[in-house]
């Protein structure tokens, strides 16, 4: 897309969905009620992989609603404008959704007994899956080069900018009891335990089938046949959808396909660097 990124707060933001005056208006005016339930991600971390986990979950395991409901109407996105009109539809308990780093999101949740859940994933497999994505969604600019992208990935120079930045943000909050931390690789390893935990976390007592129901309803394969949460439904204003899907491979891993060794060689050099001084091992580490 021909457009130039605007900064809030030294943020990149796309024209169109976001606005300065939105953001600050979310940062410090958005009120968090204390039973809501945050999704918070850096983009292509398995957002919506969660908003189908606790979609489900809010239903009492259910697909009613996932299969009738637009996955972007059951969880809003708080720091769009789209987000913000449909917001005030959203029944209680409230999940939304966000991408905003750490030191530009709502005030109010730092004094509020809300919840959030952290969804984390390897970032050479985010950076594959945002070099496709930002070839089809309109907030993204398109990448000129894999090789090209993959320095302003580094760089931190896209949409959200940094993703070492969101990580090391949002990090602080790792031993708060309200922040839960959950990663792609885990839920594909282990979605059912996951969920149990997740469940666990919110408060939410179901069953061995229940457990079982949203297990089933929430894998990929179920997710990228129900149009209510494929985006297939997306308008052409936010999605082009003849240069691909929104739902692309859905795995764990898929970097190796994509980098050569040299690539793979200097990601690991930056991200030594650049993650040195968090103490924090992440389940993709050493893989």
């Amino acid at each position: 897309m021909a457009f130039d990124y605007f900064l809030y707060k030294g943020v990149k933001f796309s024209p169109g969905s976001y606005s300065e005056e939105l953001l600050n208006s979310v940062e410090n005016e958005f009120q968090v009620l204390d039973d809501d339930v945050y999704i918070v991600t850096y983009p292509k971390s398995g957002t919506n992989w969660l908003i189908e986990i606790l979609s489900l979950i809010k239903k009492d395991a259910d697909p009613n609603w996932v299969n009738s409901v637009v996955i972007w109407l059951r969880s809003p996105w708080i720091e769009t404008k789209e987000g913000q009109q449909q917001i005030k539809d959203v029944s209680r308990p409230r999940v939304l959704t966000s991408h905003l780093p750490f030191h530009i999101f709502p005030k109010s949740f730092f004094t509020s007994k809300a919840k959030i859940i952290y969804v984390m994933r390897n970032p050479k497999d985010i950076f594959v899956s945002l070099f496709f994505f930002a070839k089809i969604i309109c907030h993204y600019k398109d990448p000129e080069s894999f090789e090209q992208y993959l320095e302003d990935f580094l760089q931190g120079n896209i949409l959200y900018n940094s993703w070492f930045d969101h990580v090391k943000g949002w990090m602080q909050m790792k031993d708060n009891s309200n922040f839960f931390i959950v990663t792609y690789e885990e839920l594909h390893q282990d979605l059912r335990g996951c969920i149990t935990r997740i469940c666990k976390f919110i408060g939410k007592e179901l069953d061995d089938a229940k457990i079982d129901l949203i297990a089933k309803h929430s894998s990929f394969e179920v997710m990228k046949e129900n149009k209510m949460s494929n985006y297939s439904l997306g308008t052409k204003e936010f999605i082009d959808h003849t240069k691909g899907s929104f739902m692309r491979k859905g795995m764990a891993g898929d970097w190796k396909n994509h980098f050569t060794v040299a690539q793979s060689e200097h990601f690991d050099r930056v991200y030594q660097e650049k993650m040195k001084d968090l103490n924090v091992k992440f389940f993709w580490e050493g893989k």
